[in-house]
């Protein structure tokens, strides 16, 4: 997810957004509570099991990390108050910071600590749009020659990077994961292509990163996939990485509520979700060394 993964949804706010759906086609479900989805309560905490494969060709590496995210609380960032989480391993890079706010237009993401070059030149922007439509998609990001701020030919210069993302709403379907098992969980999925170009000859190289999640109403993000593919300069083989973390326990405000595997929700309530860093960071793969 950047910085680990989800890195994910990516939306400036100046890019244009667009529906799938159109004359002939399904009429959209439209959730105007959308808010439920991404409770962000000072003190809510969720913890993730999460589990990472790598490899290439016949060589693969397994294994498995633990996150926990938490609102700590809120602060002022580039002349606004925003909300900040602490991931304790998010796709197993170690400990960050986020920032989000969030208000009646949907969320916005305004960086992470640590921080990336690539990351500065982007915040901040808008990761998810209210209300929510089942199903709809839009066009996250298109910029071009951006600095990577990793010089990945070793010849003294950064490379260049051009970003294109997309983000799909699919609509709900039932998810398990160690908490429990939910019916309704709304699956979004997160699509970004990289090309970088090596300063040194010009070469070009191109890579993929995708995220499926799942998000919960009253719990909020309870799984994601990533999975990301960059070639690796040099050795003429691609690098493949599968990251995935699922809830394991949620401990919310709003009533005390513990969640966990001894006591899994057999109704259906659903806590509330972070706004899990994976879910709103740029999916850089980690390959390319980005960290949020």
């Amino acid at each position: 997810m950047v910085g680990t993964g989800l890195k994910a949804l990516v939306v400036l706010g100046l890019v244009v957004g667009w529906s799938s759906h159109g004359f002939g086609q399904v009429t959209p479900i439209v959730l105007h509570d959308a808010g439920v989805y991404f409770p962000d309560q000072t003190g809510n905490e969720w913890t993730y099991q999460g589990r990472i494969t790598e490899g290439v060709v016949n060589q693969i590496e397994d294994k498995t990390f633990v996150n926990v995210s938490k609102v700590t609380g809120r602060e002022k960032k580039d002349g606004v108050m925003v909300t900040v989480f602490h991931d304790t391993n998010p796709g197993d890079q170690g400990p960050t910071d986020s920032y989000y706010l969030r208000d009646a237009a949907g969320i916005r993401y305004y960086g992470s600590k640590p921080g990336t070059i690539l990351e500065q030149q982007l915040i901040p922007y808008q990761i998810v749009r209210f209300p929510l439509e089942m199903p709809s998609s839009f066009h996250q990001l298109d910029r071009k020659t951006l600095n990577l701020g990793l010089d990945l030919d070793r010849d003294g210069q950064a490379e260049t990077v051009d970003i294109r993302a997309t983000v799909r709403i699919d609509g709900q379907e039932a998810v398990t994961v160690p908490l429990g098992t939910y019916e309704k969980a709304i699956r979004m999925e997160a699509h970004m292509e990289l090309l970088v170009r090596l300063s040194g000859d010009g070469t070009r190289i191109s890579g993929f990163d995708t995220m499926t999640l799942w998000l919960v109403k009253g719990v909020g993000l309870v799984k994601y996939i990533e999975r990301q593919m960059v070639p690796m300069v040099g050795a003429g083989k691609d690098r493949l990485i599968e990251i995935a973390e699922e809830l394991e326990e949620a401990r919310l405000q709003g009533g005390t509520v513990l969640l966990s595997r001894r006591k899994p929700s057999t109704h259906g309530v659903l806590a509330s979700q972070p706004l899990n860093h994976e879910l709103f960071q740029i999916p850089v793969p980690s390959s390319l060394g980005a960290h949020p």
